[in-house]
């Protein structure tokens, strides 16, 4: 079960954000745009590994979050979703997912768990898109999906600027570990649901 399934609660709660966001003269590609730019803020504070720079980090990652469902609900708005801007969001979503985990990884300098979770995140995103790419829908199941993985890097950037380790083993490197294992996890539960619907 994943936060992705309340996306059409979350949508109702942005009426005012869109409105916003459109008064501003603001584009679906321009909010994208910053929306990523919040991730890579994010992921430059996570490297600093400082318990303030957690907590910006934190900060900026729920922006990227936020940000991501008005650039789809202003697109809507506007009357100019398409092919083009959906791409753009993608491509950045997957950037913005690369930055903020490096950066968890380069502050505390573990390379190797910051590249299985890297590759375990893109691997679910990429079943979730190439399972659309077969004509079953898009998929956005299994046990973590972007929501969540957004909801619990921004919390434990709130955990590492309180506490720096559970146990002796660092915050960050707890979160590393998991994304590695269920992100993995999640693309096959993917790939196997999608294959059953084959």
């Amino acid at each position: 079960m994943t936060l992705d399934q309340y996306r059409s609660v979350a949508d109702r709660l942005l009426d005012p954000f869109v409105t916003a966001a459109d008064r501003l003269g603001l584009s679906p590609d321009g909010v994208s745009v910053v929306a990523f730019g919040f991730a890579v803020a994010a992921g430059g504070a996570f490297a600093v590994a400082e318990p303030l720079w957690y907590a910006l980090g934190g900060v900026f990652v729920f922006l990227n979050g936020w940000l991501d469902l008005v650039d789809g609900a202003l697109a809507r708005a506007q009357g100019v979703d398409s092919k083009g801007g959906d791409l753009l969001d993608h491509v950045l979503d997957r950037y913005a997912d690369i930055a903020m985990l490096v950066g968890l990884a380069a502050g505390i300098g573990t390379w190797a768990l910051g590249l299985a979770a890297v590759t375990g995140v893109l691997m679910t995103s990429y079943l979730g898109t190439q399972i659309q790419a077969v004509g079953l829908g898009r998929e956005y199941g299994g046990l973590v999906g972007r929501a969540d993985r957004l909801a619990l890097i921004g919390i434990a950037g709130f955990v590492a600027a309180a506490v720096q380790s559970v146990g002796g083993v660092h915050v960050v490197e707890l979160l590393l570990g998991f994304f590695a294992i269920i992100g993995h996890f999640t693309a096959l539960q993917r790939f196997w649901g999608a294959m059953s619907d084959l």
